[in-house]
């Protein structure tokens, strides 16, 4: 299967450019080695390679080139497929933008194309590559430093560790790391697994008995006017008579306020009501209990969901979190979520994290709030365990 994978990366600082003839003399054996041919355009900062080949072969050569420490920020623009080779005369073509007129390097780039069909910027493969010509990109590009530059400590001075759950309730933080402030705490109970004989009434009865548990156990530890984040099945608001007015019964007895309450529901739950769902939703706002899109992007509404019902928030699933910084289509579903809550006014928080680089993506793409083991495993609710990120320089 002939696969094309197009990637962007920053020159390391201490690459001596002058060797880069060199370097593209040693892979372009390597990738003929895989039967795979390319180009390879560099403006003085950037390297853009398009690479072409047998799927075995391209997975083997780009594995070389993400641990290549002559280069950093690589960000696969694309992965797809085609019946031909755009480019297929050398293991590796070099086009140096600071030596070509930048008027005649697109159409340069095209009379090096081997297809036996005309080669047009209408392929979306050659709009990548205009667009990197142009400089058109650096609007959606951020700059993310190596992970070496930042360390995280807990004002105990040490990694942040899996503490036991409490009464089966584990405690995890929301955070805002520039500020060091934490923003909100989810609290989460340990359910029961449900039996493959009980019917779908038993099931939100149970959702609703286990949430109501959460806020007796909550009530105990989450300090006054902390935001408290707890999850609940959306049909449970449906189905359960009067559920809103328990949840508001629960909440009170817990010493807690609606105000500072928000439930998630998961986007990958079926709202096979979607009116009767969006009425319970007007009533749990009327008390004061805010709403949150948990999962957001892994399920089957999406944007959609958003034109029937605005929550207070959205929280990005971890499925498109992690590696964000290594891949341009995760980059771009998630700017195209923080402009349309931004439109909105929803705030947005960024779950899953877990590597440095994810999170110095995220905050340079807009996101303020952030959940994850990078910052705090789940355990019992302790604000100096919290690990915050410290510049390696300045510590």
């Amino acid at each position: 299967m002939l696969t094309t994978i197009i990637y962007r990366s920053h020159i390391s600082d201490d690459f001596p450019v002058r060797t880069l003839p060199e370097m593209v003399d040693n892979a372009s054996k390597i990738n003929t080695a895989h039967d795979v041919t390319g180009i390879l355009l560099f403006n003085g900062t950037h390297f853009f390679q398009l690479l072409e080949g047998p799927e075995t072969g391209i997975l083997a050569v780009y594995e070389r080139i993400c641990a290549d420490r002559r280069h950093h920020n690589v960000v696969e623009l694309m992965r797809d497929y085609a019946p031909y080779r755009r480019f297929g005369n050398a293991g590796m073509s070099l086009f140096d933008l600071r030596e070509h007129d930048r008027s005649s390097l697109l159409q340069a780039v095209l009379d090096k194309g081997t297809s036996k069909y005309q080669l047009t910027y209408d392929d979306r493969a050659l709009q990548f590559l205009r667009t990197f010509v142009e400089s058109r990109e650096k609007e959606n590009y951020y700059e993310v430093l190596p992970p070496g530059y930042w360390e995280f400590v807990s004002e105990h001075n040490e990694a942040p560790a899996s503490c036991p759950e409490t009464e089966g309730v584990s405690f995890r933080p929301v955070v805002d790391p520039l500020a060091r402030r934490v923003t909100a705490i989810e609290a989460t109970l340990v359910r029961p697994a449900a039996s493959d004989e009980a019917s779908d009434d038993a099931l939100y009865i149970e959702d609703l008995e286990t949430l109501k548990q959460t806020f007796t156990h909550a009530g105990k530890v989450c300090p006054d006017g902390m935001t408290l984040y707890v999850s609940l099945l959306p049909m449970t608001l449906v189905i359960v008579p009067d559920a809103v007015g328990q949840i508001l019964t629960a909440i009170q007895q817990a010493g807690l306020v609606p105000e500072q309450v928000v439930i998630g529901v998961s986007e990958t739950a079926v709202i096979s009501q979607l009116e009767a769902f969006s009425e319970a939703v007007r009533a749990l706002k009327a008390v004061g209990i805010s709403l949150s899109i948990d999962n957001f992007g892994d399920g089957s509404a999406g944007l959609s969901l958003l034109t029937h019902i605005q929550p207070d928030r959205i929280r990005i699933d971890a499925g498109i979190t992690r590696d964000v910084h290594r891949s341009g289509p995760k980059q771009a579903v998630v700017q195209a979520i923080i402009k349309c809550c931004s439109a909105l006014e929803i705030t947005v928080i960024a779950a899953g994290i877990v590597q440095p680089e994810e999170w110095m993506w995220l905050e340079a793409a807009g996101v303020i709030n952030f959940q994850g083991t990078l910052f705090a495993a789940a355990g019992r609710y302790e604000a100096q365990s919290v690990a915050w990120p410290e510049y390696r320089e300045a510590m």
